[in-house]
């Protein structure tokens, strides 16, 4: 018997339609997300279910691996987050359409959570990443060691592809797993080994093959091979090749005194009935420094052997502008020490004490004795004379120069200004204040000393056949004291004999130990103490035999 077509359609819509109001605001029966079954719940206990299931993996840090950087984060700090109301509204959809309908009564599905994304810190943090793994490429260059020419072989870089690595950081979390391999893609340098090696082997060798003459205003000066060499570098030229490059700072202060046409004066000052005035600077004319480097390259890379310069206007160290400016307005120190008449180290106390005079330290500037003066020499005045040498007294050109640093040593002490570095003779000199002198010699030991207050410091200086005199004019800070422990740990005078055309007698002094305090008062009230320690070695007595 046939079953009526309209009978068929009826249990059809029926078997259809019944399953679907009872799937209808449901999740459908066999769904599981992420392993965790939500079939037959509603929407909220759906959440409320996979809220719980994926709080431990919204909590459980990520390792992001790259070129060996590893890096545990958690999720949230990645912008990492699952979003269960749209991951339910997903298993829901299409639940009562008759393929939903079949599906729910025959079958089952799996899905994955939906996950939520903060573009701007995810990719905050895997560009803070990058930081770490990212390297620059080695670009090629030259070197010298001596005259020889030794190439850097160019090496390339890495960068972290931060945006496969958004990628690779989402499926990671999305699938479950712990950690992320990230791509770390290689940055090539720009040059080739065998650019660098051609280059090593003609024009880096060619460059010190020769001297390099400088000329400005009428003066010529020479950058020898070994000067080249000390400054010169062959570097990328962001084409693919070499250019040469030349840092000139160990040469410059030679050439710029070689080249100098007419040297600068500083700004100074005269005192005049008590107060000081200014004498105004002058600018002189030499050659431009800074453009010293740039000029001996480009002569490199021409293959000159000739380089003419352009003179420059060189501005002194201190300028009148500056000088007007810094209150220098009193006598803050001053110190005398005496000497017998007319000896060849006279000579040296008075030469060293010109070329002083009328020095401006600036505030914060340290002044270094040997720095101002440099070496003592014949050609700039300085004489003979005996210094002490090795435990000796021996003949150098400059001895007795001490006598000036010990001088100054003392204007500092009673400046209140900061001492830098002295060191005290070996052997006590009775014309000296105990504890409180200072020796000096070329280039070593130096007699340093920093103004570190807010005004300038113009150092006068005056002498006598028997006496120098050091002078500070600035602002006064302090009122400042001295105190002296006695002598201790005293040893004895030792007697020896030597004999021979250099041998120069000595007269043997007692060795001891002394303390120095130096006391800063203001306004009476004692502010600062600072302690000096100083020990002397016994002077032996020694007698010098005919040869």
């Amino acid at each position: 018997m046939l079953i009526p077509l309209a009978v068929v359609v009826i249990v059809a819509a029926l078997a259809y339609a019944v399953p679907a109001v009872l799937l209808s605001g449901k999740v459908p029966p066999g769904t599981r997300v992420a392993g965790v079954e939500l079939g037959g719940l509603p929407p909220e206990a759906a959440r409320t279910r996979l809220d719980a299931a994926l709080r431990e993996r919204s909590e459980q840090k990520l390792t992001l691996n790259a070129a060996g950087e590893r890096r545990q984060v958690a999720p949230a700090e990645l912008g990492l987050g699952f979003d269960t109301r749209a991951t339910v509204e997903a298993a829901m959809a299409g639940a009562t359409t008759p393929g939903g309908v079949l599906r729910s009564l025959f079958g089952s599905r799996q899905i994955q959570p939906v996950v939520s994304v903060d573009e701007q810190r995810l990719t905050a943090e895997l560009t803070s990443l990058a930081k770490s793994v990212d390297t620059k490429p080695v670009e090629g260059a030259i070197r010298y060691r001596g005259l020889e020419p030794r190439p850097v072989l160019p090496k390339p870089g890495r960068a972290l592809d931060v945006g496969a690595a958004s990628s690779a950081v989402r499926a990671a979390f999305s699938d479950g797993r712990t950690s992320a391999e990230l791509d770390v893609r290689e940055k090539p340098a720009a040059l080739t080994a065998d650019v660098v090696r051609r280059t090593a082997s003609t024009t880096a060798r060619t460059a010190v093959a020769s001297p390099l003459k400088l000329a400005a205003g009428g003066k010529e000066a020479v950058v020898s091979r070994e000067q080249l060499a000390a400054g010169l570098r062959f570097v990328g030229d962001g084409k693919g090749g070499l250019r040469p490059s030349f840092d000139a700072r160990e040469v410059a202060p030679g050439l710029a005194k070689a080249l100098l046409t007419t040297p600068p004066k500083d700004a100074s000052y005269q005192i005049v009935k008590g107060k000081p005035q200014v004498i105004p600077s002058r600018a002189g004319r030499g050659i431009d420094v800074k453009a010293l480097g740039p000029a001996i390259a480009q002569a490199v890379a021409d293959g000159a052997r000739r380089v003419e310069l352009p003179a420059a206007e060189r501005q002194p160290r201190v300028t009148t502008a500056q000088a007007k400016k810094l209150s220098v307005r009193e006598k803050v120190s001053s110190f005398t020490t005496r000497h017998p008449c007319c000896a060849p180290r006279v000579t040296n106390i008075h030469r060293i004490a010109d070329l002083v005079d009328g020095y401006v330290v600036k505030p914060g500037e340290t002044f270094s004795l040997n720095g101002v003066v440099g070496k003592r020499d014949k050609a700039r005045g300085f004489v003979e004379a005996p210094m002490i040498l090795n435990n000796r007294f021996v003949n150098d050109v400059g001895g007795g120069v001490s006598q000036f640093a010990t001088t100054m040593f003392n204007a500092v002490f009673f400046g209140g200004f900061e001492d830098v570095q002295h060191r005290a003779h070996q052997y006590y000199i009775s014309r000296y204040p105990a504890g409180r002198e200072s020796t000096v010699s070329y280039p070593q030991p130096d007699f340093r000393w920093r103004n570190d207050s807010p005004y300038g410091v113009l150092i006068k200086t005056s002498y006598t056949a028997t006496s120098i005199t050091v002078d500070f004019w600035s602002t006064e800070r302090y009122d400042i004291e001295s105190q002296s422990s006695g002598r201790y740990n005293v040893k004895p005078i030792t007697e020896l004999t030597e004999s021979g055309p250099e041998c120069i007698p000595m007269e043997g002094v007692e060795g001891f130990a002394i303390d120095v305090w130096r006391i800063f008062k203001k306004d009476g009230k004692v502010v600062r103490k600072q302690r000096f320690h100083t020990v002397y070695d016994p002077e032996p007595r020694l007698t010098c035999k005919g040869s």
